[in-house]
């Protein structure tokens, strides 16, 4: 069995070193895997995905629910069995891997499967649009004094919380903690769940069409959206690359909301008291690290995209 090992950081899969390899005419690198190749790949995704999505797994059959890990199935809309699909990603075929005749995004013949390039030509203009955002958002420097405030205008002069747990500082307080600090929110589709009042205290007001000229990567949400441009791009995207985002958007959404005006140390969540030096402090040196960590991975998807639209 050939050995396949991680891809460098920003660089597209079909860059690894692989048996019967060739070069397609855009120059992307094409390789052929035999079932003893692809296989344990298949099933080391799906031992992954499973430990993952275990706790989520067994609350749901519960019925129970979760507001922080939650977020990840609904506010996003990849289910979990779409997660479990393993795709290698541009480059690579798979001999005798039947299961994907008939999938959407595959060619099946001769016994070999790969991705299908006219649905990469249908979905051009989509790839282009992320590959555009994530290449912006690359450039952009990093802005860490936000100090996760967008939570709070979430909830800022309303008695309707999005989340049914209490607030740390009651309401009084939370609108105490919005009305004395400068709201920065970068990111459209957090200031889009901003309440009424909150809206006009934030310093920026994003559009749809102005988050490639604004959004940056020390943006807890832009980071966490690399899950979605990941999901968006299936099943073109590498599943290893894939849950590398996913893993990314689940610490992510943790400190979201440990920052959050929520008390959910019932939950086991220790509070980031934001309105606090110290607590700004631990956030900042937090969303720093999340930048570091969400870096490689949007320049592997913006690489992703170029290689597709190569192939287009």
């Amino acid at each position: 069995m050939t050995s396949l090992p991680d891809p460098a950081p920003g660089k597209p899969d079909s860059a690894l070193a692989l048996p019967g390899r060739a070069t397609s005419p855009s120059g992307l690198v094409v390789a052929q895997l035999e079932p003893a190749d692809w296989e344990p790949l298949q099933a080391a995704h799906a031992l992954r995905v499973d430990a993952l999505l275990a706790g989520h797994l067994d609350r749901r059959s519960r019925g129970e629910k979760h507001p922080v890990e939650d977020f990840l199935f609904t506010y996003y809309p990849t289910r979990p069995k779409q997660l479990r699909g393993w795709h290698p990603g541009p480059g690579l075929m798979l001999r005798g891997a039947t299961q994907y005749e008939g999938k959407r995004g595959y060619l099946y013949a001769d016994g070999v499967a790969r991705l299908d390039p006219a649905e990469i030509t249908r979905r051009a203009d989509s790839i282009t649009w992320i590959a555009r955002l994530l290449k912006a958002t690359s450039t952009r420097q990093p802005q860490f004094g936000c100090f996760g405030l967008h939570e709070w205008a979430m909830v800022y002069k309303t008695p309707d919380l999005r989340h049914d747990w209490p607030l740390r500082l009651g309401s009084t307080g939370t609108d105490q903690v919005v009305e004395t600090h400068k709201i920065a929110c970068s990111h459209f589709d957090a200031f889009r769940f901003f309440t009424e009042p909150a809206r006009p205290l934030n310093v920026l007001q994003p559009t749809r069409e102005a988050q490639p000229a604004l959004e940056q990567g020390g943006c807890l949400h832009a980071n966490m959206d690399l899950y979605k441009w990941a999901t968006k791009l299936m099943p073109f995207t590498p599943s290893s690359l894939l849950l590398d985002c996913f893993e990314l958007a689940r610490d992510i959404r943790t400190l979201d909301m440990r920052a959050s005006p929520y008390d959910f140390a019932a939950l086991g969540y220790e509070p980031i008291e934001i309105e606090t030096p110290a607590g700004k402090a631990q956030y900042a040196a937090a969303q720093r690290a999340f930048a570091d960590r969400a870096r490689p991975l949007r320049l592997h998807l913006a690489g992703l995209c170029d290689q597709l639209l190569q192939e287009a």
